[in-house]
């Protein structure tokens, strides 16, 4: 039995979930979101709540119970709250600046990077080694702090590159004579 399935989601105020087929739509301030779920599963709306049910006793049915549930609750979470990863850029000379729908990052290559902000994410740089990726999506925002996170890792003795704000590097000793 899912652990996490048999719990319903609550609603907050402002967020209209609707189910039509396979499909349960999320609306909130912060915008539309749409999850399309198995037919392994059952999605109810009442009095408030999001409910998730396993369709038949399948193992398939039980393994997406939980899945669809955690799914719903990042939808409904993203629509009224929304979701951000930080970001912090360590090393000298390396920075980031938000220019339009352009994010700038010089990180020690002989070039900048320009990454260009989708639209359903939100960029900011409080400072120019810190930045905040936002949006209603969980996974988007996710994979977006990912991919500039990607442009350059940070390294283990120094600690320089860009790495999320709650991540802790593993430092090694350096090389001795």
């Amino acid at each position: 039995m899912s652990r996490v399935g048999k719990y319903p989601v609550k609603l907050p105020s402002g967020v209209d979930v609707h189910v039509a087929e396979q499909v349960l739509t999320a609306k909130g301030k912060l915008g539309s979101l749409s999850l399309s779920f198995s037919n392994d599963v059952t999605v109810t709306v009442d009095k408030g709540e999001v409910a998730v049910q396993p369709a038949n006793d399948s193992k398939r049915a039980r393994v997406l119970w939980g899945t669809t549930r955690a799914l719903v609750s990042n939808l409904v979470v993203g629509v009224s709250a929304g979701f951000s990863v930080g970001l912090e850029i360590n090393g000298v000379g390396y920075r980031a600046a938000v220019n339009g729908k352009v994010l700038n990052l010089q990180l020690g290559y002989s070039h900048d990077i320009d990454f260009p902000i989708p639209d359903d994410v939100k960029i900011v740089c409080e400072k120019p080694t810190s930045i905040t990726v936002s949006g209603a999506d969980k996974q988007r925002v996710g994979a977006v702090a990912a991919k500039i996170r990607s442009f350059r890792g940070p390294e283990p003795y120094k600690g320089k590159g860009v790495k999320y704000a709650n991540e802790t590097i593993r430092r090694k000793e350096g090389k001795k004579k």
